[in-house]
């Protein structure tokens, strides 16, 4: 019987390596996803952004970079994106733009490849949407990666980041593509989406939309932002151009009913089941009695969950592939096991249940706006933030952090006012290639190997992680309790200890997932 499995399967892998040279030169798959979650929302009063970065190229590699004071006449250099072919692996290259002036003083934060969180708690997700290709400048001077660290650097509530966004790009111009951050601080989180104002123009057009406190939101690489109600700004904030630029392009007609921006500058956007699929699943996972339909056009912006929201639960989702579901990549191929029972085959899936699709033609194939997943194998790290006003900033601001793909990761705990990040951290695996001593390498080692057999080696996997993701969540309240202690005798010491206690666990995930990989290798050796 095995022979009669193995045979197909080495058809099935040899027409998808066939196939994936072409595929990544003409639709190279990258979106990135992130959820949202209001104080009310979440089990324990915390105000919660998250991030997957779904990128081939971006680095790897991450640090403390600490507060500064600048000279009068600073400026803070600006580049835009190339790509980078000539070193050990695809990366992006910074080729010089221009400046603008520094401030005085810009806050400490965690240098992830987008900056993910500051010294104030002031956390940053990000989900590219793309939007309209005639509205991408060639004359701005700021794109996503300068403009989420000048926020980081600059800003200490989302609000104060959402104008400084504003502000900058209508002087500077936007010369990216549509993008939403998700932008949390300890009070509130809001989604602020951007476009450019088009070719030889310099601007932006941008909206933004606060989740209630009570909900949940998620955007997976199409605009959510539908109307805008300018008075009421406690939930609303727009560029004074937005509704202006979509009538006289012909986008929208007052006569026809109320302004939308996704539908005025990203139409593409709810077309894509690429991204409504995402929306649905994540949703659905977080308030399953609103039986939202999994092929709907639009989701409400929030929904009121369920249940309280929980790291571990956001965890799990950002896992999810869509098992139990009829949107299982792998759903079709099975296979009859010794009990004679019909069962998903361990081996059906070479390339991880969620890079199936365009071989079997699975919901729409692979591609930008084809189906896709919310795991998924590309993922250079992935990021949970906790905003807590109810804590002192360097231990109420937290960011658990996952490696390369979030379904073969454990998320560990980086504090905001740590000092120091593990030195494996810190070194940048697509300069030097396979690098035993790179974090990011430990964990991609581990995703690519058990991609090989899911099957079996998912549960591998969760027998390792989910231990310890376990131990993590319910030492994290007993840490949090002798780190404010110290904190009240001295901010310095409370700081050092939460410094060797992210270390300590960041240095823990990675010996183990080499640990892990390695013996992936010794118990499947001869079952290739």
């Amino acid at each position: 019987m095995l022979k009669h499995v193995l045979v197909p399967l080495v058809v099935a892998v040899l027409l998808v390596l066939t196939s994936l040279p072409l595929l990544a030169q003409e639709n190279r798959p990258e979106g990135c996803t992130t959820i949202t979650v209001g104080k009310s929302a979440s089990a324990d009063g915390s105000v919660i952004t998250s991030h997957t970065l779904d990128d081939h190229r971006s680095w790897t590699n991450i640090d403390i970079q600490p507060a500064r004071m600048h000279a009068a006449g600073a400026t803070v250099p600006l580049f835009k994106v190339g790509n980078d072919d000539t070193g050990a692996m695809p990366a992006y290259a910074n080729i010089p733009l221009g400046e603008i002036p520094q401030v005085q003083r810009t806050h400490g934060y965690i240098n992830t490849s987008l900056p993910c969180m500051n010294d104030r708690q002031l956390a940053i997700g990000e989900s590219t949407f793309g939007g309209r290709e005639s509205l991408v400048s060639d004359v701005g001077q700021i794109d996503l990666w300068r403009l989420v660290k000048i926020l980081i650097e600059r800003c200490a509530t989302a609000r104060e980041a959402i104008r400084t966004a504003g502000e900058l790009t209508a002087r500077y111009g936007w010369r990216d593509a549509g993008e939403c951050l998700t932008i949390a601080d300890t009070k509130e989180v809001w989604h602020f989406e951007i476009v450019g104002p088009g070719a030889g123009c310099v601007g932006s057009i941008w909206a933004a939309q606060r989740v209630p406190d009570g909900h949940v939101a998620v955007n997976a690489n199409a605009s959510r932002i539908r109307q805008i109600d300018l008075k009421n700004r406690d939930f609303f904030m727009a560029s004074e151009n937005c509704m202006i630029v979509a009538r006289d392009s012909g986008w929208w007609n007052p006569a026809d009913g109320p302004f939308e921006f996704c539908y005025a500058y990203d139409p593409e956007g709810r077309q894509s089941f690429a991204s409504r699929r995402r929306e649905w699943r994540v949703l659905d996972l977080l308030a399953p009695s609103l039986h939202l339909h999994p092929n709907s056009e639009n989701y409400p912006f929030s929904v009121k969950p369920d249940t309280l929201v929980t790291v571990e639960k956001l965890v799990t989702i950002f896992q999810d592939y869509y098992e139990g579901t009829d949107f299982n990549p792998v759903k079709n191929i099975t296979w009859v096991n010794p009990q004679g029972k019909p069962e998903i085959s361990p081996l059906a899936c070479p390339f991880m249940p969620y890079d199936m699709l365009q071989l079997f033609k699975v919901n729409g194939g692979w591609g930008w706006r084809g189906e896709r997943t919310i795991a998924r194998w590309f993922t250079v790290y992935a990021t949970i933030t906790q905003s807590r006003g109810s804590l002192p900033d360097p231990i109420g601001g937290v960011v658990w952090l996952a490696w390369d793909n979030a379904a073969t990761a454990l998320y560990t705990p980086v504090y905001c006012g740590v000092t120091d990040l593990p030195k494996s951290f810190k070194i940048d695996g697509r300069v030097t290639g396979y690098n035993r001593d790179c974090a990011w390498w430990a964990f991609n080692h581990l995703s690519t190997l058990a991609s090989q057999r899911w099957g079996d080696m998912r549960r591998d996997v969760e027998a390792v992680w989910k231990p310890l993701q376990k131990e993590l969540f319910q030492s994290q309240a007993g840490t949090e309790k002798q780190a404010l202690e110290l904190f009240k005798q001295s901010p310095a010491e409370s700081q050092a200890f939460l410094t060797r206690y992210s270390m300590l666990w960041g240095e823990r995930a990675v010996q183990e997932a080499w640990k892990l990989g390695d013996r992936l290798w010794t118990k499947y050796d001869e079952k290739f």
